[in-house]
């Protein structure tokens, strides 16, 4: 089942998409925020593209695991994206998601202006990996 992952920021999304097996989490673009009904469209149009049955989306609950005013910005996308797509939406927590995968960046010395251009699409790896490895089937 491939599953698609949105790390859904206030300029950009990031989206990664898995494997067919549902094993590895593979960062794949950074759309460009355009306004709700444009986002949910450029979202609906990667799902076509990569024939998932499923979307992810990070909620960024506050450091005490609570919705906060960015968690409900997030919360009307992923309910315009349930209106939207005839596949289960679902939110995981995304809290450290981004500065993680900047850590990473910055260890393998890639330049600002390169983490730049890959922080949000390996964000969107990251909290589709989460997910991926809390579902999987046990051996």
């Amino acid at each position: 089942m491939r599953v698609l992952g949105l790390d859904v920021g206030s300029k950009t999304i990031g989206v990664a998409v898995s494997d067919e097996l549902g094993l590895f989490a593979h960062p794949r673009t950074t759309l460009a925020r355009v306004g709700l009904r444009g986002d949910v469209a450029a979202v609906a149009d990667w799902v076509e593209r990569e024939g998932a049955e499923r979307v992810v989306v990070g909620l960024p609950l506050t450091l005490e695991g609570e919705v906060g005013p960015r968690a409900k910005r997030v919360l009307v996308f992923v309910e315009a994206l349930r209106a939207r797509l005839p596949l289960p939406v679902e939110t995981w927590d995304e809290r450290f998601s981004t500065a993680a995968v900047e850590r990473t960046l910055i260890e393998a010395d890639l330049s600002r202006k390169k983490r730049k251009e890959v922080v949000d699409r390996g964000a969107a790896a990251f909290i589709l990996q989460g997910w991926l490895d809390a579902h999987r089937e046990p051996e």
